[in-house]
């Protein structure tokens, strides 16, 4: 039975990824035993960018029904950090290593990318929601010509291969996979989270400091396996899905849909153990139905 897959020449052990954000970069998950790291086929690191950033006042996270939202504001310690501190950890276990960049400004993204260009990274995931603080605060990933713009950028720069990470507040995700494939990118993952708003109505103000947030979790799926399915069978490179995986068969659902590999987010802070469940599940799967190859589920439903 093979669980291998192949995303931009890079062999990961089994589909099974970390979502960029919620898993740091796996040490507090490793060192309290919930995860042994050696079996996922990827850790993606949270999203780091050229320097150190505070992130967003307080409150930032918030519960909701079916999941929570979050303004963390992509709070990081920077590149410098990474490279120093986590690198080194992530390169005692057997898994590849993916690291999410993100940025205010094209240049910062490229900075962090040439920072990386020596490390032992395999590929790296560009976060294209951040605001683009040059164009009025939009993210990079809102319109097909500043995605290809960036995308184009990154590639220029970047020794590893570059996938993008794709926000779903867009009109058409077909046209943002598109753009991103034509400017070279080598991968897309989504859905990033879905922008939403919680008020206290007792308090009368709203639950976030920062009014929105980015909705995670279960209450997310459909709408992710719909956007996955829609950029899957809209470009030729490879998907990594994701939004409000929960179980095994959450994840054989995406990648029915068309994703080549799935990444466990929100469900971290639920049940630690998720990604190791979601492992185990997938050979459970295939061996239930005969499958040898988890090629056969990738992109079966037509």
């Amino acid at each position: 039975m093979n669980t291998e897959i192949t995303i931009a020449g890079v062999t990961f052990k089994n589909p099974v990824m970390t979502a960029s954000g919620t898993f740091g970069s796996g040490m507090e998950y490793s060192e309290a035993g919930f995860v042994d790291l050696n079996c996922l086929g990827a850790v993606v690191t949270k999203g780091v960018a050229n320097v150190a950033w505070e992130g967003n006042p307080t409150p930032r996270v918030q519960e909701t029904y079916g999941g929570m939202l979050n303004a963390i504001g992509l709070q990081n310690p920077g590149i410098d950090v990474l490279i120093e501190r986590d690198l080194p950890f992530l390169k005692q276990f057997d898994t590849r290593i993916i690291v999410n960049v993100c940025g205010r400004t094209v240049s910062d993204y490229v900075e962090v990318v040439e920072k990386l260009s020596d490390q032992p990274v395999d590929l790296l995931e560009i976060n294209v929601s951040c605001p683009n603080v040059k164009h009025g605060g939009i993210a990079f990933g809102q319109h097909p010509r500043s995605l290809f713009d960036i995308t184009k950028a990154v590639k220029a720069k970047a020794k590893q291969p570059i996938m993008m990470k794709l926000s779903p507040n867009v009109t058409d995700i077909a046209e943002m996979a598109k753009a991103a494939e034509a400017a070279g990118s080598d991968a897309v993952s989504l859905i990033n989270t879905i922008t939403g708003m919680k008020i206290d109505v007792h308090k009368r103000t709203f639950a976030l400091a920062n009014k929105t947030g980015g909705l995670s979790g279960p209450a997310i799926k459909p709408v992710a396996v719909r956007m996955v399915y829609q950029a899957a069978n809209a470009v030729n490179i490879p998907i990594v899905g994701m939004g409000g995986i929960a179980s095994a068969e959450d994840a054989i659902e995406f990648m029915l849909a068309g994703a080549t590999g799935v990444a466990i987010g929100a469900m971290n802070f639920v049940n630690p153990y998720t990604t190791m469940e979601v492992v185990k599940g997938i050979e459970e799967y295939m061996r239930q139905y005969g499958i040898e190859d988890v090629g056969e589920i990738i992109g079966a439903v037509k």
